[in-house]
């Protein structure tokens, strides 16, 4: 079975066909960075980072990038808030977005772009679009002309007249056309900026995706991933910019976007205050929970976050990882016969190969010696592909629980074990039982077998 994925522009499921099956290139985009970042920012970080990891087992070199947007106003605005320096500002979110995507088991892109380090490129960009009259400059802009290209708006599915009454566009003097978006726009004495040939200033948002997808992926690539709602305006303006820079040649073969996510079944807004911030989140559950919450719902559907999901998330885990509790270390084996890695490659289906997890975990439980050793290593094989059961299955079990920071500590609870079984051995079964009960009442549980005592949270 070959992969197929769900492509944006042509509305359909396609095989996935690359470019070059010697060398795959995709491209994410990746956060402003100007706060720590919600969980509906985390939810295209885990998707494509889980086909990331499919497509290294399909093909022999994926190039993977994804950007850091550096260079923004909502940057400048909350530097000037916050009276710090933006480039600062910009590298201390970066690096809280690179921990956050870690804690969620999200293994590094080949190439991290940030927009700032690529100036001459989109400089080089705009002199092209002018030349090649798909752009202006006006009164210190530069925009695009999307009366220019023909076929503007085919990704989103939308005519010129449907796209100006459906968004907010800014009307200005300098604009020839409602619609035409900005390129490059002034900067103010006090605010950073780059000199061009139109003047000090910096770049548009849309611009800044073309120019570092160009520079080190090419002229075409074959996946551009992101959220729904980045189909418009952004992903729209990066075609058009593109494409008319590189003559028509196309951008990127498939589209891919994940659905959004909704908070206790409302959508989140900051209207409505109920964004959930990922570190927020993090000291409360495990990052693998919130890895699993995502892949548990198809990339493409909405998806309802809450605390109850996220609840079961960790109890099912609990399962997952109980089946691997007390079983050697096995090395990890694809098997891509399965029906698990079939899933995936049906438009990455994550939460049927989550339910084959379970089922190789219940069969490998049932089973005995080599054929034992062979469903573990199954198991670990489509576990890798989803970045998920990657920690020791003791240490799951002992991590505090609901970020309980007065809860005891490791040591305490091995010390009360001792305890306990000193108590055993002098035939004070009473202390015994009630060392079991006071830790019981700490949330932890013993667990008592022919090797000795184990110990989980609860």
């Amino acid at each position: 079975m070959s992969l197929a994925l769900y492509n944006t522009l042509s509305r359909s499921k396609e095989p996935f066909t690359p470019l070059d099956t010697e060398r795959v290139t995709m491209y994410v985009c990746g956060p402003t960075v100007y706060n720590r970042v919600h969980i509906g920012n985390a939810r295209p970080a885990v998707v494509f980072d889980t086909l990331f990891r499919l497509l290294q087992s399909q093909f022999p070199k994926v190039v993977y990038a994804r950007n850091i947007t550096d260079i923004d106003d909502k940057i400048m605005n909350t530097a000037a808030e916050l009276g710090e320096d933006i480039t600062e500002l910009s590298q201390r979110y970066a690096q809280a977005y690179f921990e956050d995507m870690e804690a969620l088991n999200c293994l590094d892109p080949n190439i991290i772009p940030y927009a700032t380090q690529h100036i001459p490129e989109m400089i080089s960009m705009i002199e092209r679009l002018i030349a090649k009259g798909h752009a202006y400059a006006s009164e210190g802009n530069v925009l695009f002309a999307v009366q220019s290209m023909a076929n503007y708006g085919e990704l989103s599915g939308r005519s010129l007249d449907d796209m100006l009454a459906g968004a907010r566009v800014e009307v200005a003097s300098y604009k020839k056309y409602a619609g035409d978006f900005v390129l490059w726009k002034p900067s103010a004495a006090s605010e950073p900026g780059w000199d061009s040939p139109w003047g000090r200033g910096r770049p548009g948002w849309h611009l800044e995706c073309s120019a570092m997808i160009e520079k080190h992926l090419g002229d075409t690539i074959d996946i551009h991933g992101g959220g729904q709602d980045l189909i418009f305006p952004h992903h729209e303006n990066e075609i058009a910019q593109s494409c008319c820079a590189h003559d028509g040649q196309p951008f990127a073969k498939y589209w891919l976007h994940n659905g959004f996510i909704n908070i206790e079944g409302e959508k989140m807004s900051k209207s409505l205050g109920n964004f959930r911030m990922v570190n927020d989140l993090l000291d409360q559950y495990p990052g693998e929970v919130l890895r699993y919450v995502i892949l548990s719902a198809h990339y493409r559907s909405e998806q309802n976050f809450g605390k109850d999901l996220l609840d079961s998330a960790w109890r099912a885990l609990d399962s997952l990882y109980g089946y691997l509790r007390g079983q050697a270390d096995a090395e990890p084996t694809l098997d891509k016969d399965s029906a698990g890695y079939a899933a995936l490659l049906d438009d990455l289906n994550t939460p049927v190969a989550i339910s084959e997890l379970y089922r190789l975990a219940k069969e490998m439980h049932g089973a005995a010696g080599d054929a034992k050793a062979e469903l573990h290593s199954q198991l670990m094989g489509l576990a890798n592909l989803m970045g998920l059961l990657q920690q020791d299955p003791e240490q799951w079990f002992k991590q505090a629980r609901g970020g309980d920071g007065d809860a005891i500590s490791e040591t305490e609870i091995e010390a009360l074990i001792a305890k306990r079984l000193q108590a055993k051995a002098d035939k004070d079964y009473a202390g015994a039982d009630q060392v079991r009960e006071d830790l019981l009442a700490m949330g932890v549980v013993l667990e008592d077998s022919r090797e000795g005592t184990t110990w989980r949270r609860s």
